[in-house]
């Protein structure tokens, strides 16, 4: 339960702006609202990140820049459709982003080392086809199927974010717990062997 802890905390925290501003949306919240409390909580990250001398990471940045800009265009336009669509503009950003190599090894566990790094370089990729693929889906329920679309937007992604981040998860904790065992075993049947021959 700790790994999953440590896995899930610094994503939650680059994403924290998104999910507060996506969170009193859904709550009917006011727009402007919405977007000045996401506003706060995003700059409040990044103020206390740069106080304390630490590295602001690139999903913290475009959390917060797609605040601004849809929480503004959104104010602006007042457009149900521009409101629907919008979701799929964030995805395709964030799958950009995240097509980044190596942007998920902060969140591997520093136990798990050089054995889960090229894992979780795949899964970084593997999660930017999953935005790309959420925002062609979105695409096309809001203008296809308008009607399912609010449906579609309250689970669909979070579930389809949940599912991956479980098969990650799992799939990396198995495969490191593995190679450590077979190190381990291989180290100990040289000690034992150099052992024998001395």
């Amino acid at each position: 339960m700790n790994g999953l802890l440590f896995a899930a905390r610094p994503l939650i925290s680059d994403f924290l702006p998104t999910i507060v501003f996506a969170v009193l949306v859904a709550l009917k919240v006011d727009v402007r609202a919405a977007t000045a409390a996401a506003l706060l909580v995003g700059v409040a990250q990044v103020t206390v990140q740069v106080l304390l001398k630490r590295k602001v990471e690139m999903l913290q940045w475009a959390s917060l820049g797609l605040v601004v800009v849809f929480g503004t265009l959104g104010v602006m336009t007042n457009d149900l459709r521009f409101l629907m669509v919008k979701p799929s503009i964030i995805y395709l950003a964030i799958g950009a982003v995240m097509l980044k190599r190596g942007w998920m090894l902060r969140y591997l566990p520093p136990v798990a080392g050089e054995h889960g790094a090229p894992l979780m370089i795949g899964f970084g990729y593997v999660w930017a086809g999953l935005m790309f693929l959420t925002a062609a889906a979105n695409l096309i329920v809001a203008w296809r199927f308008p009607a399912l679309w609010p449906a579609f937007v309250a689970v669909v992604p979070m579930a389809s974010k949940l599912g991956l981040f479980g098969v990650q998860f799992v799939t990396v904790r198995l495969i490191v717990e593995r190679r450590v065992r077979a190190q381990m075993a291989a180290e100990a049947a040289q000690a034992q062997a150099q052992a024998m021959a001395a």
